[in-house]
């Protein structure tokens, strides 16, 4: 049996990837950028079963739902055509794919995003492929857009391209950040992401602006990080989040995943700037926040939210990468 193992951690977006242009070949509308955390893994193994009639998805310890189990056999079947391609003989072995994630899945703290990226470089030698970081990145888009950018060690930036081959993510330059992480809820989301894009595509007035918006947002925040400009950084990172958050809330029938305690954090966030500690928020998709700031501030970021939720301090994380693993014949 061949199998192969990857660790890949999640990513929070500066300015934030919501709206797809294809739904197949999952390429986002506006391009965005995001910081890969060094917390909160997905570990993943891929394990080829010639002998097995169909895929096998366990998650977290457990068999996963059937509608999971369904996305990972539609990825595999991906990297089973390219191994295909390439003329390996097991390109068409189902496979038993076992993840745990460190963080909550499906909590708005990007579990799709390491999940999806360690799957991509897990299968992708399982299966014999030969992949470089930019392949694996658009190959791991299939799966989660923003797993894309979980490839990408630190600060990465996912460009929309106009094709297959021209969406996929790259490392950029930019100043140095603590996040600090505001669990607010762990628990999962009633609304996925992927039904809340399409809802928000579909009808909120506000989400072609969002798009507009968003792609001047991309623009000058990589201008902001390659001048290591910090102000800047948070300033377009909080209100990308907002602007985000306004365009889902606008949709017919509305979606809400901030709460009150999430608002409260936000409030708390701009009440540290009045202190003088630089600090800026942000959320994903969910209710838990994320706030970055200078690391020589990040304690007493923490220290200022402890009564809003499990707060951690995270920093800049690696790319998707193999780990090693026993492989048998």
């Amino acid at each position: 049996m061949t199998t192969a193992t990857a660790r890949a951690h999640p990513n929070i977006a500066l300015v934030k990837y919501w709206g797809k242009r294809d739904e197949e070949l999952m390429l986002p509308a506006a391009g965005s950028l995001s910081l890969t955390l060094d917390a909160y893994a997905t570990t993943t193994t891929v394990s080829l079963d010639p002998s097995a009639t169909e895929d096998r998805f366990v998650l977290g310890g457990a068999a996963a739902t059937p509608g999971q189990t369904v996305q990972v056999t539609r990825f595999l079947d991906l990297v089973r055509a390219r191994a295909g391609s390439a003329a390996r003989a097991d390109s068409s072995a189902h496979a038993v794919v076992d993840s745990r994630n460190e963080a909550p899945t499906g909590a708005g703290l990007a579990s799709s995003a390491s999940g999806f990226a360690a799957l991509a470089v897990a299968a992708a030698a399982a299966y014999g492929l030969d992949l470089d970081r930019t392949e694996l990145s658009r190959l791991a888009r299939r799966g989660s857009g923003s797993a894309t950018r979980s490839l990408v060690a630190g600060l990465g930036i996912w460009h929309a391209g106009d094709d297959d081959a021209s969406s996929f993510a790259e490392p950029i330059e930019g100043p140095e950040m603590s996040m600090v992480i505001v669990t607010v809820d762990p628990g999962q989301k009633k609304v996925s992401s992927r039904e809340g894009m399409r809802r928000t595509a579909a009808t909120s007035p506000y989400y072609s602006g969002w798009v507009d918006s968003t792609a001047r947002s991309l623009e000058e925040m990589s201008a902001a990080c390659r001048a290591g400009d910090f102000t800047r950084v948070g300033e377009i990172t909080e209100s990308n989040a907002l602007r985000m958050h306004a365009a889902i809330e606008a949709c017919e029938p509305p979606i809400r995943y901030l709460r009150s305690t999430s608002v409260a954090v936000f409030d708390a966030v701009e009440q540290l700037r009045t202190r003088g500690i630089e600090a800026y928020a942000t959320a994903d998709a969910g209710p838990n926040v994320v706030v970055i700031s200078r690391p020589a501030e990040a304690e007493a970021v923490a220290e200022h939210l402890a009564d809003h939720g499990d707060v951690r301090i995270v920093g800049a994380g690696p790319g998707a990468h193999l780990i090693p693993t026993e492989e048998s014949a």
